[in-house]
């Protein structure tokens, strides 16, 4: 097993194409950790850990901005404001005509969607850093600031998120992966070593076999994620090819993971539901007590340890699922392309029966992939009083980017050591 995996390392190393990329990925998750250490002034750092300790929703939301709230760095903010607006992007192009005729223009038309998800990054980050300003001078962690230096405040930490963007971007175009997830990744591994420590320090005899059955726990969610992940649904499908003489048919299938979408929904899913926390938190100062009255509903609803949050997230999470997989697979194109290139699936007329029937399976499929992870995203939420353990839902989203992403990277690694091989094959001819 070790030489097998120092094997492939050695061979990813050896080639020169694929170490350029593992070192472009490396300096820029570098360069992020750095600037997530720059702080912005006038924060007192004992009251915001404390506040974050106690607080599941700041915790999860500390998670999706990279590791950078806590510390509230001048890229606090992370990648939220981007991935809110992704999703709004995405939710249009089902409402604006305009929109969805560019989703379907393929590269261009998703680099033209990509550049508006850019534009609309720019004022939620304002929106979402005048939020947070608020939200934590109410409780004395930042000092009260006159309006020119809130707004080199604001304006920083826009900034701050649109370099944590364009990171990402260079990580996806130059790097391993997508580059948004990598970052979220590596926001929680760098937090592993913190959380144990807390840990460690609450630890006693008492509690053992309660790890104990986290750690198992743990175990089984890390290894029905690489099932689930690595599970396909072969799709049969027939080429019919023509000679001077005879017709032959070619059989092939079309593969279709059980989770297409990858750790995408999960993302979508969380900035979505910890949304009207933040708003809730964010009212809870105005004068009016109507507005505080549902400001506090509000926060006991979406409160990480209550079965509203958890049937929200939950659901949520199935139907970013079925959303993010039309996405990626795309039934009316692929049957489309397979009756240009002489393709059918057996026993089904080409064109709308395929179509229909290439439905039906991804509808299954999805169906599958989606419970499952909307049941791992909340299966720790369900344990977490029963464990005694703080954070435990955070712990299991947390593991459900960072098993995803290293598989991501993985299948993109193995991709590349073929190409690299069938390159130098070609180049030997």
């Amino acid at each position: 097993m070790l030489k097998s995996v120092l094997s492939f390392f050695t061979r990813i190393w050896e080639a020169p194409a694929i170490r350029k990329k593992l070192l472009i990925t490396a300096l820029v998750l570098v360069v992020f950790r750095l600037i997530t250490h720059v702080p912005v002034p006038g924060v007192d750092r004992e009251a915001l850990k404390a506040l974050f300790t106690g607080s599941p929703i700041l915790s999860l939301l500390n998670v999706f901005s990279g590791g950078t709230l806590s510390n509230f760095s001048i890229m606090a903010l992370g990648l939220n404001p981007y991935i809110n607006a992704s999703i709004v992007l995405q939710l249009l192009t089902f409402v604006i005509p305009t929109l969805e005729e560019l989703s379907k223009e393929g590269e261009f038309g998703q680099e033209k969607i990509n550049q508006y998800t850019r534009f609309l990054t720019v004022p939620l980050a304002i929106v979402q850093s005048f939020g947070i300003y608020v939200i934590l001078s109410r409780q004395g962690i930042v000092t009260t600031l006159d309006p020119i230096s809130l707004a080199g405040l604001v304006v920083t930490m826009a900034a701050g998120t649109m370099f944590a963007v364009w990171l990402g971007e260079l990580i996806t175009e130059y790097g391993l992966g997508n580059g948004v997830s990598f970052l979220i990744f590596a926001g929680i591994v760098a937090g592993l070593p913190v959380s144990l420590g807390s840990f460690g320090q609450t630890f006693s005899a008492e509690n053992l076999p309660k790890v104990g059955f986290f750690a198992v726990l743990t175990v089984i969610i890390v290894a029905l994620v690489v099932f689930i992940n690595e599970s396909t649904r072969k799709i049969k499908v027939t080429y019919a090819r023509k000679s001077k003489i005879t017709v032959t048919a070619e059989e092939s299938h079309i593969p279709l993971r059980l989770n297409q979408a990858g750790v995408i929904p999960i993302i979508f899913a969380v900035s979505l539901v910890l949304m009207p926390s933040f708003i809730g938190q964010f009212l809870l100062g105005v004068n009016d007590p109507n507005i505080v009255n549902f400001a506090v509903q509000m926060t006991n609803l979406f409160n990480p340890n209550s079965l509203s949050y958890n049937l929200i997230y939950f659901f949520l999470v199935v139907g970013f699922t079925y959303f993010y997989t039309t996405v990626v697979f795309n039934p009316e194109k692929i049957a489309e392309n397979l009756q240009k290139n002489g393709g059918f699936l057996p026993g089904i007329r080409p064109g709308k029966e395929t179509q229909k029937r290439l439905s039906e399976i991804l509808g299954r499929v999805t169906l599958v992939g989606g419970l499952f992870l909307g049941f791992i995203a909340i299966l720790p939420s369900i344990f977490q009083n029963f464990i005694g353990i703080q954070n435990l839902a955070i712990g299991g989203t947390g593991i459900l980017i960072v098993v995803s992403v290293v598989l991501e990277v993985y299948r993109d690694l193995e991709s590349k050591l073929v190409m690299t091989r069938y390159d130098r094959f070609v180049d030997r001819r």
